[in-house]
């Protein structure tokens, strides 16, 4: 299991900014939003679409697919068709330096 992912400087990631990075395997959706930084599993539960690229809106992103809207700190499906939750990430910022990693990494 990795310690953690870098995914970039703060500085370098603007305010509405997504991208993936590859977590053990899995690719991790990260999120500026509100100037917190947000990681979860970039697959929509209810159909395994990509997240990344989806509407940010009130601290929940919408899948492109069939609208389902995901809480980017907790990933609780909060529409239908989803019901499940989507797997989050930890992030820290650490000399400027944002990284990414599983939740039980964190010590």
């Amino acid at each position: 299991m990795s310690e953690r992912v870098e995914v970039g400087r703060v500085e370098d990631i603007p305010e509405g900014w997504q991208g993936t990075v590859d977590v053990d395997g899995v690719g991790v959706l990260v999120v500026n939003h509100g100037g917190i930084f947000y990681a979860l599993r970039n697959n929509c539960t209810h159909q395994n679409y990509p997240l990344l690229g989806g509407d940010v809106v009130m601290g929940r992103i919408t899948c492109e697919k069939h609208g389902a809207k995901f809480e980017l700190a907790t990933g609780k499906a909060k529409t239908l068709p989803a019901v499940k939750p989507v797997q989050i990430y930890a992030t820290e910022t650490e000399d400027g330096v944002v990284y990414v990693r599983p939740l039980s990494a964190v010590s």
